[in-house]
């Protein structure tokens, strides 16, 4: 019960300290470019109508802004945002309970909405489209269907995994938006901003160095940008210069690269253990002791946009890259040692 009690409170805090750095209006907001042009757009069409933001969806890796941009679509618009995540909604009584206790207008934020049931899910498609959804009563002989109107409301849905949410229910999203990594620039920018307000002292250099080694991520910068902040205020006089991020983030095995000691392990068990590959996924995740699907989700789509790993039919590859970041020789001599 105390490590229960303990794990709860670690949780608000983190939350409260995302929810501190986390911007809340369109010009606060850094990267994505293209795709805050079109919200701010399809905003501003909406309130001169008067209607509701049509429904949207935001795709693309975790920790780049998506649950950050349905809150500002909120502020924006002027309505409350309800937040739930897809395997919290379990039945459809769950789902009618959230809707009919929505304002006109209101926004719907359903994190990993790919995860949602597909009982559920198929609940959806009215509700998006007729803003209406209609509940089966008692069973047998004596059921019957009841139709409950709704306001009408806005959803926005996040996935990591568009692929797995079925056709019928992303074609009635209006506004469909893939996130990207963002540059080292946009990052350095980002950790500057999170750090006044975080009340910490930072150098143009100190921002690069963390931004260099965040893997395209806002969310993996902050959190780095924590723990540089630790070491900043115990021996740097909480100024945060280039030299004391690198040695912060040296403590915490995070190379000039961004590669941390998972990568690193990956890598290292493609090129020495299996001659630089091709390797079946769940080989790898044997080898280093972590669950396929965290591998394939949490570690490679970093290490393929870097270079440093392929996907072939036949498995996972090592690139001449790879073998370079790690101080080894070329594929053929390793291959020839291990002979």
């Amino acid at each position: 019960m105390r490590a229960e009690r303990q794990s709860e409170e670690l949780n608000r805090k983190n939350n409260a300290f995302d929810n501190k750095l986390r911007p809340t209006r369109f010009s606060d907001f850094v990267g994505q470019e293209k795709i805050r042009d079109r919200l701010m757009l399809a905003v501003k069409a909406a309130l001169e109508r008067g209607e509701s933001l049509d429904h949207v969806l935001f795709s693309g890796p975790p920790g780049l802004g998506k649950t950050t941009l349905s809150y500002i679509l909120g502020e924006a618009m002027g309505v409350s945002v309800k937040t739930t995540s897809g395997p919290v909604i379990t039945k459809p009584g769950d789902l009618a309970g959230l809707l009919t206790s929505l304002e006109p207008g209101d926004i719907v934020f359903i994190d990993e909405i790919h995860r949602m049931a597909k009982t559920v899910e198929e609940y959806l498609y009215s509700a998006m489209e007729d803003y209406a959804i209609d509940i089966m009563i008692d069973q047998g002989p004596n059921a019957r269907s009841v139709r409950l109107e709704l306001p009408r409301f806005t959803l926005v849905g996040a996935t990591t995994r568009i692929g797995l949410i079925a056709a019928p229910l992303r074609a009635r999203f209006g506004l469909v938006n893939r996130l990207d990594y963002y540059s080292p620039q946009d990052l350095a920018k980002i950790v500057t901003r999170s750090a006044a307000r975080l009340g910490v002292d930072i150098d143009e250099d100190g921002a690069m160095e963390i931004a260099h080694r965040s893997r395209g991520t806002p969310r993996i910068a902050n959190n780095l940008l924590r723990r540089v902040r630790d070491y900043a205020q115990i021996k740097a006089g909480n100024f945060i210069s280039g030299e004391v991020a690198k040695d912060s983030l040296a403590l915490l095995e995070i190379d000039p690269n961004g590669l941390d000691d998972m990568d690193r392990r990956i890598l290292e068990t493609i090129c020495v253990k299996f001659g630089g590959g091709p390797v079946g996924l769940s080989t790898i995740s044997v080898s280093i002791g972590e669950e396929p699907d965290t591998v394939e989700e949490a570690y490679e789509p970093f290490l393929i946009m870097e270079g440093y790993l392929e996907r072939t039919p036949k498995g996972r590859v090592a690139t001449e890259l790879a073998y370079k970041r790690l101080g080894l020789n070329n594929r053929k001599m390793v291959q020839g040692e291990l002979l």
